[in-house]
């Protein structure tokens, strides 16, 4: 195959598909100006998924050549190639990726859909990282014997973030990037998609949405995206403009996904295709609500985390992890406004929003790790942790999205309390402060302070570099929101995490539980009970209650691998002394939010 590229381009990567149906891609590189030693890299982890992925185990056959000339390539490490060549003249390299990742973070080719992110695709060219380079996407062939329910080649499309060169109808063709951090955070889109376009304070959106069942209903969603959209533009710059020209929505349905990336313009997104709104339906189901604030949180992130961003990503290291204990705000904050903008577009009511904040209120307040770890400790762990959950995962960590949550939400209400300020003034000031680029957490307290008139250190070590219980349920009761116990569910209760299908197979024991004190393990199967000599059989945990009765204390009837094993287990737990805190401490506890001032709350959820 002939060598085509842009001329006025440094680099220059050709796309195409390899084998359809054994998930293959083939790249070609050509390098304009080689150095004599040429290293080229691919990275281990993509932006904004803090896990060393390695995925160079997917790149094979890596071959180079100058004009008819071979050249030896010689591996230097897990992800580094080496070429001696001659300078002056192109050097160009070809090689597969093999691509059968559904998710948002790596690459997928088969024959209904095809979709990569440059991190997987793309070699990283050393000492030429900020040359300008451009990317061919080449239309697929007509596979052989595709099945009919499979979309034939015509049909497929082409999109992607980056600025179009030359391209055809259905936007195959080539694109350019400043340099190889706009190239690699740009994802691409291949297949038979529908899409339509909208306007968010004069700029245009595209929302691409591919695996769509028929009864999608493709203008309620976007005319919903849209709001959000047009409500984050008003949150962040009022009547002014955003920092890009145009933005993409790349949504992938399938039959169970859920995810989301965000990138400088454009996000990539999964749902479950039973998630999308349906033609007849007025009324939005929860799986719908979720997908919204999918939409906003990634849309968010456009300026919290891609443009506003730790310092330690200034630029991206993409040979090994970057670490920042500030997750906790570009996470955590980005989680607290998703849910809220969507209530002040006017796509959920108060009582939807209040269900939110409870959901992010019980995460927070049923995993005993939020005593063990801070939340700037989740931060900088996260490549070790949060990345690579296990049984003991809820006992050991807290997740920076939803405690971080809780902190924006304190901080919110503990300046709005005050009376000088909110939140909503403090992040745009401090887009402002950092002119829209790198930060540190002296930046923010920097902000807080001006804004506040006060220091909020106190706050921040409490809430962010401490265990402390955050003082949720006084600073809601001072925003007419009071906060309560609810009688907790079996599993809570017990602490435990199981599966039910006609057998309970427990996940997770949490520490500090009545299943813990009994000795329970993960991995048990819960076959039954004993009390007072009787055996009864469990298939789901609610049937405890049933065979219980009033019985303080039973007998669990536990498989553990190839033994069975009797376990004493109280029903109630023993009495402790009460703990000091604002809100509900224990990991077995439920609470609920109830509206005790409703301008109040009103002042809260809908201004900005």
């Amino acid at each position: 195959m002939p060598d085509t590229h842009d001329t006025a381009s440094a680099l220059h990567y050709r796309v195409e598909i390899a084998d359809l149906h054994a998930h293959l891609f083939r790249v070609t590189l050509t390098i304009a100006q080689p150095q004599a030693l040429q290293t080229v890299t691919l990275p281990v982890w993509i932006p904004g998924s803090y896990l060393v992925r390695e995925f160079a185990k997917n790149l094979q056959h890596l071959r180079a050549r100058q004009g008819r000339r071979t050249l030896a390539v010689v591996q230097q490490d897990k992800q580094r190639w080496q070429v001696a060549c001659k300078t002056g003249q192109p050097l160009v390299l070809d090689y597969e990726v093999y691509a059968n990742d559904p998710s948002v973070r790596t690459a997928c080719l088969d024959a209904a859909r095809g979709f990569f992110n440059g991190t997987s695709l793309c070699l990283r060219v050393e000492g030429q990282a900020e040359q300008p380079c451009t990317l061919e996407v080449v239309a697929p062939e007509a596979p052989e014997n595709t099945p009919d329910l499979i979309a034939a080649s015509a049909h497929w499309q082409c999109a992607t973030g980056l600025f179009p060169l030359k391209i055809d109808a259905n936007g195959f063709g080539t694109y350019q990037a400043a340099d190889y951090d706009e190239l690699v955070d740009c994802p691409v889109e291949m297949g038979p998609f529908w899409s339509a376009t909208f306007t968010a304070a004069g700029v245009p959106h595209r929302l691409v949405v591919a695996g769509a069942a028929p009864s999608f209903d493709a203008q309620r969603l976007l005319a919903d995206t849209q709001k959000i959209c047009e409500t984050a533009m008003r949150f962040w710059h009022g009547k002014g403009k955003p920092p890009f020209k145009n933005y993409l929505f790349l949504l992938h349905a399938t039959h169970d996904g859920y995810g989301g990336l965000e990138h400088r313009n454009s996000t990539a997104l999964i749902c479950t295709r039973a998630d999308l709104p349906r033609l007849g339906s007025a009324r939005a189901s929860e799986g719908y609500t979720t997908l919204l604030g999918l939409i906003s949180h990634e849309y968010f992130h456009t300026w919290n985390v891609k443009r506003l961003r730790p310092a330690e990503f200034a630029r991206y290291d993409y040979a090994q992890e970057n670490y920042t204990q500030l997750l906790w705000f570009f996470e955590g904050f980005t989680s607290y406004y998703d849910d809220l903008l969507l209530r002040r577009a006017g796509l959920i009511d108060d009582t939807t929003y209040l269900q939110l904040l409870t959901k992010t209120l019980h995460q927070v307040l049923q995993a005993p790790g939020r005593q063990v770890q801070t939340v700037a400790q989740a931060s900088f762990d996260a490549w070790v942790k949060f990345y690579r959950q296990d049984e003991n995962t809820p006992n050991a960590t807290i997740s920076y999205y939803t405690k971080g949550a809780l902190v924006a939400l304190c901080l919110d209400l503990a300046l709005r309390r005050e009376g000088q300020t909110t939140l909503d003034d403090v992040m745009r000031a401090l887009w402002q402060h950092c002119a829209g680029g790198p930060m540190q957490e002296a930046d923010l307290r920097a902000v807080l302070q001006t804004c506040a008139g006060r220091a909020f250190d106190a706050e921040l070590q409490a809430w962010v570099h401490s265990t402390a219980e955050l003082p949720v349920a006084e600073l809601l009761a001072a925003q007419g929101i009071t906060l309560q116990a609810d009688t907790p569910q079996p599993a809570q209760r017990l602490g435990l995490r199981v599966t039910e299908n006609g057998a309970i197979r427990i996940k997770t024991v949490l520490r500090g539980g009545l299943a813990e004190r009994a000795g329970m393990a993960a991995g048990d199967e819960w076959l039954g009970i004993d009390v007072q000599g009787q055996g009864w059989r469990l298939g789901k945990l609610a049937d405890l209650a049933l065979y219980a009765g009033n019985a303080s204390h039973v007998t669990a009837l536990i498989a553990r691998g190839d033994r069975l094993l009797r376990l004493p287990l109280a029903l109630t737990p023993p009495a402790t002394k009460p703990r000091k805190s604002a809100a509900p401490a224990a990991h077995s506890d439920t609470v609920s939010l109830r509206i005790t001032d409703a301008a109040r709350v009103g002042r809260w959820l809908y201004s900005t």
